[in-house]
């Protein structure tokens, strides 16, 4: 579908505020959830408010994809922005730790929703070469987000009350229906060829019990609830194999990754999820504790890094979609983030907070140039009657490798901090405030327990780099086409 610069340019505006609208969401409320456990009373349950998002955002993105595909991405962008209004209100007028947990899951799958339909739409009215540039300016919103997201969260629940953290979406979603009800097209729906429920059922069964697993790992008394969970993961995968092999229209079409470009894609989506978002939550942690800075401080690094993701991916998207190359900037993002991370796993103690700052930077602008990239990458090997599916299956990856390794690195962190520290301190009340109150000597042994338990952390990111280094040579040659394959025609070569 042709648009005019005019009306896409009015697209991608909403598109742009919606998704951010979606990410701000998750970045606010992390800021406010002890003090609305604690009105609530029910402290204990936090988790479950946690978990129970990130389940429902990771879980139901190919159902999404499929669902763009059968009745049009239009119609589920905008269901899902209804949906994350109303949850969104819910979750203000939550009494209790339940009512809060049920808005988060509704508000975590409408959320992916949002975030899937706008890559999704975007493919629909734009050509391969033309997407790099538009879907850089609303993959902006993520890092963005990260930014300014905890400080609007406290000053919120400091100044407002935390119900605000919630309803604070409701004008702006608002102002951004109405917005995209009129700039959103409708576009042309793929052959109806049936929806996949037993693929979708049994799908969701395995990553709902693999992502409560990991979870669980990191809860000694759950240990047994975790072995539970994981064998359920791995019947449930098994059966899912079987039917998507069978079904006529999967909910994951696996043939896709017989495809060169679309394997290789999914793979540096994959890299992005493991390599840097599952440990961008630790690093102010990190550096307070092993640098002995203050919290602010520690956000320096933080910012520096999501800075450097947000500078490359607005510059490479611009220079592929006008040249419609791509294959060097993966190359030159996977070797750099590897090389940054390497670094880092060997810096030692008493550094100035200077050489880490530069050395994330760089991990982040790696990232970054290729962390948009691919997806239009990805959408340019299939026709467009299934950009739909290809484009949820490169965002399921991402999203399984921030879950998985992001409660991996958790586990690992508290267990290796635990033995390193020394006898007779209360590991599970060590705060940085409790570490910056102690003893020199107890401050040199926190600062030294950190860094061995991060080195390998660091040493194993870098690894992953480096095997999307590889992916990124794999990637096809040539340039993004000017023409998406039409839908009759197979996956391109």
């Amino acid at each position: 579908m042709t648009l005019s610069v005019a009306r896409l340019r009015l697209l991608v505006a909403s598109l742009l505020s919606v998704s951010f609208l979606g990410a701000l969401d998750h970045t606010v409320v992390s800021t406010s959830l002890a003090t609305i456990a604690g009105d609530l009373g029910a402290l204990e349950h936090l988790s479950q408010v946690v978990v129970g998002y990130t389940v429902a955002s990771t879980v139901l993105v190919p159902v999404l994809g499929q669902l763009g595909d059968a009745v049009g991405p239009r119609l589920v962008f905008l269901t899902s922005l209804v949906a994350f209004l109303v949850s969104s209100s819910c979750c203000g007028l939550a009494p209790d730790m339940t009512w809060l947990t049920v808005a988060r899951i509704v508000q975590g799958a409408s959320s992916a929703g949002l975030q899937l339909m706008s890559q999704t739409i975007v493919a629909q009215v734009t050509t391969p070469r033309q997407r790099p540039g538009y879907l850089a300016v609303i993959g902006a919103a993520f890092p963005v987000a990260i930014l300014v997201g905890p400080l609007v969260g406290g000053l919120i629940t400091d100044h407002w009350g935390w119900p605000w953290v919630f309803w604070i979406n409701l004008p702006v979603g608002l102002a951004a229906l109405v917005l995209a009800a009129v700039a959103v097209p409708h576009l042309d729906r793929a052959p109806r060829r049936g929806f996949d429920g037993p693929g979708a059922l049994t799908f969701t069964s395995a990553l709902v019990a693999l992502v409560l697993a990991v979870t669980w790992t990191r809860e000694p008394p759950a240990e047994h609830a975790a072995a539970v969970a994981f064998a359920v993961a791995a019947v449930a995968f098994a059966a899912f194999l079987r039917v998507e092999l069978r079904a006529v229209s999967p909910v994951v079409p696996l043939r896709m990754f017989t495809d060169r470009g679309f394997a290789a894609g999914a793979a540096l989506s994959a890299v992005v999820g493991v390599g840097l978002f599952s440990v961008v939550s630790y690093l102010p942690t990190y550096f307070q504790m092993a640098y002995r800075v203050s919290a602010t401080v520690s956000g320096l690094v933080a910012i520096a890094t999501v800075f450097g993701m947000l500078v490359t991916s607005l510059l490479t998207g611009r220079i592929a979609s006008r040249t419609g190359r791509y294959r060097l900037f993966p190359a030159l993002g996977t070797a750099t983030s590897a090389l940054g991370l390497l670094v880092m796993a060997f810096l030692p103690v008493g550094m100035p907070l200077a050489v880490p700052v530069v050395v994330m930077f760089a991990v982040g602008a790696g990232t970054g140039a290729f962390m948009n990239l691919v997806v239009a990458v990805v959408q340019s090997a299939v026709p467009r009657s299934e950009i739909g599916r290809a484009t949820a299956s490169v965002n399921l990856v991402r999203q399984i490798g921030v879950s998985v390794t992001t409660a991996v690195i958790g586990g690992v962190v508290g267990f290796g901090v635990a033995a390193l520290l020394p006898a007779g301190l209360d590991v599970s009340g060590l705060t940085p405030q409790v570490a910056a109150a102690a003893p020199d000597a107890v401050q040199a042994r926190i600062a030294s327990a950190y860094v061995e338990v991060f080195s390998p952390v660091f040493l194993a990111l870098a690894v992953t780099y480096a095997l999307g280094f590889v992916a990124a040579v794999l990637l096809p040659p040539g340039r993004l086409p000017d023409e998406q394959p039409s839908a009759a025609d197979p996956i391109a070569a």
